[in-house]
């Protein structure tokens, strides 16, 4: 199984990453784990699940236990955005009305083999900086460097 991984940080980047690891299999959406639990690369770095997708698209919420999809009574906010598609395309003087709850398909919070994509925030970063471990490898030969410069 692939997880695509996004990884936010503080400065508001996002880092991605794929990774077949099963570690993740029957964690939470709010607990924390460890770097090398995601990829080898991310020794000493540690994480909290902020949230994740299955393969269809549906949000995984976290106030929904298990591991199935359900019909949950939303209001605005995560996985429920404007108003249904069969309202018709009148225009509407306010787009999101106060009091407006639909019944949409959601995700539980606990990570399956039917999940996608998973989305990390750094809690705590390792020995390097997390911009290091994902930047490309260059190569210091210094044969390279004076042909380039010729």
């Amino acid at each position: 199984m692939t997880f695509k991984i996004n990884i936010g940080t503080k400065e508001g980047k996002t880092f991605k990453l794929e990774s077949d690891s099963e570690t993740l299999i029957g964690k939470s959406i709010g607990d924390k784990i460890s770097g090398k639990d995601v990829s080898s690369i991310l020794e000493g770095f540690e994480f909290e699940i902020t949230g994740a997708s299955d393969k269809s698209g549906f949000p995984a919420l976290d106030n929904i236990e298990g591991f199935t999809r359900k019909k949950v009574l939303l209001s605005y906010g995560k996985a429920m955005h404007k108003r249904p598609k069969f309202e018709g395309k009148k225009k509407r003087s306010n787009p999101t009305p106060s009091g407006l709850r639909l019944r949409k398909t959601i995700h539980g919070k606990t990570i399956s083999d039917k999940i996608v994509q998973v989305n990390l925030k750094l809690t705590k970063e390792g020995n390097k900086k997390i911009n290091d471990a994902f930047a490309p490898k260059e190569e210091t030969n210094s044969e390279n460097s004076e042909e380039k410069k010729e």
